[in-house]
């Protein structure tokens, strides 16, 4: 009786410790964003994106390995080539197709705005993409098919980095980093084919997963139910861990299934976890800056 009593007791007061710890938190916030001017907040922003081109700039170049199209699981299963790598990529045509059709209908998603429809549309099409653009180049890996594993990935970090921008800073400023930073995938691709330097490439799979938090940190929400971007970048932290731990994963769990096809089911939570945010949503009354 005594142990239950106590019990109770220490669960009261964690929950008020919580309680107490979330107001201080969400005060210290709120305070931050009013002494921070935005002009600040993007000069902060700039200087991220600044660091990570000199860091590109400075870094000697990156050309293809040549075990990089070798990976831990690579058994075939009714005559498909690297099935479970082939067949995990699928989830992204599941969610990407949807997705699509739920942005250009107008319906179940709460975008306000011309140009973050646009964003959406094409972080859309390119995770749709990535589903045959991937399993294509499972299906043989070499040099000459992983830009399009590649390629569909990019647009979409791209478009969702814009997307953040248009909604938190400014319409114009968001569509501007949309077309300038389309261009400069579409360059980098090129770049990668001719000079075999992955530096470029490699930008769009770090930077803007640094950016996005910071973005939804500095800047205020105009919709509800932000923490949403949080846990994206959160699964697509994890699911850079399991394609560096290829093989250490699938030893772990006894060759069932390998840290890269693992890799594209987090990859894949990240469209999934942002479709249910755009569900839910809706436009903040107020917005404090």
């Amino acid at each position: 009786m005594e142990g239950a009593i106590f019990s109770q007791i220490a669960e009261k007061v964690a929950d008020t410790i919580r309680k107490v710890v979330l107001e201080i938190t969400a005060r210290v916030m709120q305070s931050y964003f009013h002494i921070l001017h935005q002009e600040n907040r993007l000069r902060l922003c700039g200087a991220i994106a600044l660091v990570g081109l000199i860091l590109m700039v400075i870094t000697p170049r990156i050309p293809h390995s040549p075990t990089h199209h070798f990976f831990a699981d690579m058994r075939n299963f009714l005559g498909v080539p690297n099935t479970l790598n082939v067949l995990t990529t699928y989830p992204f045509l599941l969610i990407g197709v949807p997705g699509l059709v739920l942005c250009v209908s107008g319906s179940c998603f709460s975008i306000s705005l011309k140009g973050e429809l646009w964003g959406w549309v094409l972080f859309y099409s390119g995770i749709a993409a990535a589903a045959y653009g991937s399993a294509y180049y499972h299906l043989k890996p070499d040099d000459d098919r992983i830009i399009w594993d590649r390629l569909p990935m990019m647009v979409s970090t791209i478009s969702l980095l814009s997307n953040l921008v248009i909604e938190r800073v400014d319409e114009w400023a968001g569509i501007s980093c949309l077309v300038s930073l389309l261009m400069l995938v579409f360059v980098s691709a090129a770049y990668e084919r001719t000079f075999d330097d992955l530096r470029l490439c490699m930008i769009f799979h770090f930077i803007p997963y640094v950016i996005i938090p910071v973005l939804v940190f500095l800047f205020p929400p105009k919709y509800t139910h932000s923490t949403y971007w949080f846990w994206a970048t959160g699964f697509y932290l994890i699911s850079r861990f399991e394609s560096l731990a290829d093989m250490k994963v699938y030893n772990v769990d006894r060759y069932l299934i390998s840290g890269h096809s693992l890799e594209h089911l987090c990859l894949a939570m990240v469209p999934f976890i942002l479709t249910v945010m755009l569900c839910l949503r809706s436009i903040k009354i107020t917005r404090d800056y």
